[in-house]
């Protein structure tokens, strides 16, 4: 799907989202057809006639301005997030790169040391598709413990954050509420497709999650934006029972980003992870362990 259609959906969805009501729109007690606005009351609102918001819909213009995006964005009451989201839809067959595949996403040492720094913190490095390039012990332990430890060190087997919160029983029973962690996985799926209209291996994903899951698939059409650098969530852990943690994002631009786990101080959440870092350290350290690690 090109980015004129995906532009396309995206105003209409958001439209239709939008009461009369929410924006001063007398209705005069009329019965409509459709819910939200009406294409030629969204363009009042933004101050551009009915026929160009019809065909920026349509995917027939191409060339909008900063100011119209900027004015239907307003019109649509679009937070910072939806209005990047938007100006990179309009943007995407502009930097459409074809017949170019993405350069590979790999780890920095600077990252690696920061992942051995943070100690019993769990931490993990996410590619923008959300794979996993990298965890530390705890981050393997609280995230994902029931896959293999060294998966991330193969590209081909590397573990997919999104396709495990959509597709694996076991990260999906993780969150208390997992409606909410879905939609942050979806919101901040939809920012990278539109950063990047030409990583056709993203789009294979997107594929296959939509054929799959059926809740990826409506969420994925109410095509609602979210950039998840920081959210609380409750977390059920099958080795040490609830848990508060943080979420939270470290990135310094482009690229990969490490998601760490934290909790508050004193807390029993912080006590829980202490103890998974322990029994996950034993278990490192146990001379069946030393006898099964690998030589290099």
């Amino acid at each position: 799907m090109d980015g004129k259609t995906q532009l396309g959906n995206f105003l209409k969805t958001r439209r239709s989202q939008l009461r009369p009501e929410d924006v001063g729109v007398p209705t005069y007690g009329e019965r409509r057809r459709v819910p939200g606005l009406r294409r030629e009351e969204l363009a009042l609102l933004a101050g551009v006639s009915a026929s160009y918001y019809t065909r920026l819909e349509q995917g027939q213009s191409l060339s909008a301005s900063r100011e119209v995006l900027d004015a239907i964005a307003g019109a649509l009451r679009l937070d910072q997030s939806e209005r990047t989201y938007l100006h990179d839809l309009a943007r995407a067959d502009r930097r459409r790169t074809r017949g170019r595949r993405p350069a590979p996403e790999r780890v920095t040492e600077a990252m690696r040391q920061l992942l051995d720094v943070l100690g019993d913190v769990p931490a993990i490095v996410l590619g923008r598709r959300s794979d996993v390039l990298a965890w530390n012990r705890p981050g393997h332990a609280f995230f994902a413990g029931h896959l293999d430890a060294g998966s991330p060190d193969s590209p081909g087997q590397r573990p997919n954050m999104a396709r495990l919160v959509f597709l694996d029983s076991h990260v999906r029973d993780l969150y208390a509420d997992w409606p909410s962690k879905a939609r942050a996985v979806v919101g901040n799926l939809r920012i990278v497709a539109a950063q990047h209209p030409e990583d056709s291996a993203l789009h294979a994903l997107l594929g296959e999650l939509s054929a799959k899951s059926d809740e990826f698939a409506s969420m994925w059409a109410d095509h609602r934006v979210k950039a998840c650098t920081v959210a609380p969530y409750e977390m059920r852990h099958p080795l040490v029972g609830p848990v508060t943690v943080i979420q939270q994002t470290l990135s310094s631009g482009p690229g990969p980003g490490v998601i760490v786990a934290t909790t508050e101080a004193g807390s029993p959440s912080r006590a829980a992870l202490d103890l998974l870092a322990h029994a996950t350290s034993e278990a490192a350290t146990s001379p069946r362990s030393e006898r099964a690690a690998p030589t290099t």
